[in-house]
C-alpha cells in the first residue's frame, strides 16, 4: 500500500514536471480571419443568401397567416367538406414552409454547405499556418483566444496572432498586444 502511494506522488510529481516544462502561446482567429478579404467576402456573401432566403421564409409564413386568418372568417359559412380541406391546405403550406426552412438553415441545408464551401478552406489555411507557427517556435500547446476556451488573462507576450499572419503573408493589423516575441 505505501509503494501504491509514493508511487503515485512520484508520478503525480513527473507528471506535473512535463506538463509545467510545455511551452504554450496563444491566437485570435476572429482576429486572423477578419484580416482576410476573402473570408470577409464569404461572410458578406453568406449574410446575403442568409437573409434572402429568410425573407423567402417569412413570406411563406405570411401566406400561411393570411390563409389561417381568412379560413378564420369564412368557416362557419363553409361546408364540413371545404372546410377539412381548407385546413389540409393550410397544414400542408406550413409543411412546405418548414421543410424549406430546414433546406435552407438546417445542419445540412445549403447554407451550411455554401459555408463550408466558402469559409472552410481559409479556415483550413489558418490553422495550417498556425501548426506551422508552432512547430517552428517549439509550441506544445496553442490556445485559441476566440473559441469557448475562457481566459481570464493573457500576457500579450504569448499572443503570436501576428507570427500566424506573416505565415499566411496577410499584413500585420495591430501593434503591441499581438506577435509579441
Amino acid at each position: 500500500m505505501k509503494r501504491n502511494f509514493f508511487a503515485s506522488i512520484i508520478a503525480l510529481v513527473l507528471f506535473n514536471g512535463l506538463v509545467c516544462a510545455q511551452k504554450f502561446c496563444f491566437v485570435d482567429t476572429d482576429f486572423l480571419l477578419n484580416q482576410s478579404s476573402a473570408y470577409l467576402q464569404a461572410q458578406e456573401q453568406l449574410n446575403k443568401l442568409s437573409v434572402s432566403w429568410q425573407k423567402e421564409v417569412e413570406g411563406k409564413y405570411a401566406q400561411i397567416d393570411a390563409l389561417y386568418k381568412n379560413f378564420q372568417q369564412e368557416q362557419l359559412l363553409l361546408t364540413d367538406d371545404l372546410r377539412q380541406k381548407r385546413e389540409a391546405e393550410i397544414v400542408e403550406n406550413e409543411k412546405e414552409a418548414k421543410e424549406f426552412q430546414k433546406t435552407k438553415f438546417g445542419v445540412e441545408g445549403e447554407l451550411f454547405k455554401k459555408r463550408q464551401e466558402l469559409v472552410k478552406p481559409i479556415q483550413d489555411q489558418v490553422y495550417n499556418a498556425v501548426k506551422e507557427m508552432a512547430e517552428r517556435s517549439g509550441f506544445a500547446i496553442v490556445f485559441d483566444k476566440a473559441s469557448d476556451i475562457t481566459m481570464l488573462y493573457t500576457n500579450a507576450k504569448y499572443d503570436k496572432s501576428n507570427d500566424v499572419l506573416e505565415i499566411l503573408g496577410w499584413k500585420k493589423a495591430r501593434s503591441g498586444d499581438a506577435g509579441g516575441k
